[in-house]
């Protein structure tokens, strides 16, 4: 009976990070290359709710989370209309707004920018203002982007191990660097880590 639920566990845990890959919105994009785990893409424009932190590569991502977390769940200016009742009440309610993938941070300034992307119906004019005011709403024009697709844990020898990987594609194929490198999460924590959609993308100069 234990062997049974211990399964049934694992096959939700399996199901649970496939289904948030399948159901949340994705950045668009156009492949120009594909070669084996390495993609070169086009972006076009984005809009990234961003909050600067700082800390060590794998401690920045989880304390950007949090403060994301409660601005798309309603931790902002928009209201809601509400009937009137008795007796009269009044508080402050936020707009929710739907998850997307992926998360992404990179360094800026020894410190580390973590985002989400806002769901293409949003502008920047209809957008919520965030209540917190580290938290900042910006457009990020198209992007011609190099990419390393990996899975595995969320640790910094991967990253670097994978980074360094890309480079060496970048230059192997001519291309340009014009940017910092991006990195990129597409499944919730409780996935398993053989199954974790990782990404590391780097900014390339358009021909």
């Amino acid at each position: 009976m234990k062997l049974i639920r211990l399964i049934t566990a694992i096959l939700l845990l399996l199901f649970s990070g496939v289904t948030f890959a399948m159901a949340t919105e994705e950045a668009p994009y156009t492949v120009l290359k594909t070669d084996d785990i390495f993609e070169l893409r086009e972006y076009p424009p984005q809009i990234l709710a961003e909050i600067i932190v700082d800390g060590d590569l794998e401690g920045a991502g989880n304390k950007a989370f949090r403060p994301l977390f409660r601005y798309i769940s309603g931790d902002n200016k928009s209201r809601g209309k509400i009937a009137m009742t008795a007796p009269v009440s009044q508080e402050k309610t936020g707009e929710k707004i739907s998850m997307t993938a992926p998360v992404s941070q990179q360094s800026v300034q020894g410190k580390w920018a973590v985002s989400f992307m806002m769901p293409a119906l949003y502008t920047m004019e209809n957008l919520p203002i965030p209540d917190d005011p580290n938290i900042r709403l910006r457009q990020v024009p198209a992007r011609r982007m190099a990419v390393v697709r990996y899975s595995g844990t969320w640790s910094e020898k991967n990253y670097l191990e994978n980074k360094q990987r890309l480079e060496n594609w970048i230059r192997e194929n001519g291309f340009e660097i014009s940017g910092e490198p991006v990195w990129a999460r597409y499944n919730p924590p409780f996935t398993l880590w053989f199954l974790r959609r990782n990404e590391i993308l780097i900014p390339i100069a358009s021909e």
